[in-house]
């Protein structure tokens, strides 16, 4: 399983290129992590949690997971409907995972091959699929492929983040995309010390 590694020295390169990140890099902890090296299943999972609390989405991901015997295309698309919508799927979501799986079986998605590709590229597959949004895309980015300069326009906490650590609100999407070059090619890193930011970890200059 690959890991996302965060080392001393990329938190300084942060500093060194947005000194704004100063203090949160020496007050809050964010840390390595696994990645989830099946871009297939982390793809369900992502269309499972939408618009669902955690715990709930963890429950459904991993009912359907244990009644399948297996998070594969052939046996998503194996399922009956009414086995997958006692898992806790809604109507909606069973197209969306059908159609994703039929992708992956006739080929046109592949994710062994999805992997070797750019971030630009990964986002541009993987958004032709029902369901699949860019925020959704840019998180396998993250946490299934392990990219390391991704921050998202499109998550609500990472703008918000980065109002807090600027102190400029309303964020404009220039003020976004200059902040986004500032952290190249450590977005990933600024990611996780921004969403710590909108929690309430770190109030900056507060």
């Amino acid at each position: 399983m690959m890991k996302f590694e965060i080392t001393r020295q990329d938190r300084e390169a942060l500093v060194r290129q947005v000194p704004e990140f100063r203090e949160p890099v020496a007050c809050l902890e964010v840390h390595s992590f696994e990645c989830c090296s099946d871009l297939f299943s982390a793809l369900v999972q992502s269309l499972v949690s939408q618009q669902l609390a955690v715990r709930a989405a963890d429950a459904i991901f991993r009912r359907l997971r244990d009644r399948l015997g297996g998070l594969t295309a052939d046996r998503l698309l194996a399922a009956d409907f009414e086995t997958l919508r006692t898992c806790g799927l809604s109507g909606r979501k069973i197209d969306y995972l059908r159609g994703i799986a039929g992708a992956a079986q006739s080929g046109e998605l592949d994710c062994e091959r999805l992997a070797a590709r750019s971030d630009a590229e990964v986002v541009s597959e993987l958004v032709k699929l029902r369901g699949v949004g860019e925020w959704t895309a840019e998180m396998l980015l993250i946490f299934a492929l392990g990219r390391p300069d991704v921050l998202s326009y499109k998550d609500l906490g990472i703008r918000r983040g980065i109002a807090l650590l600027l102190h400029r609100d309303p964020l404009s999407r220039a003020d976004f995309e200059e902040f986004r070059r500032r952290c190249s090619p450590y977005g990933t890193l600024a990611s996780l010390y921004l969403w710590k930011i909108k929690d309430g970890g770190l109030r900056p200059g507060g």
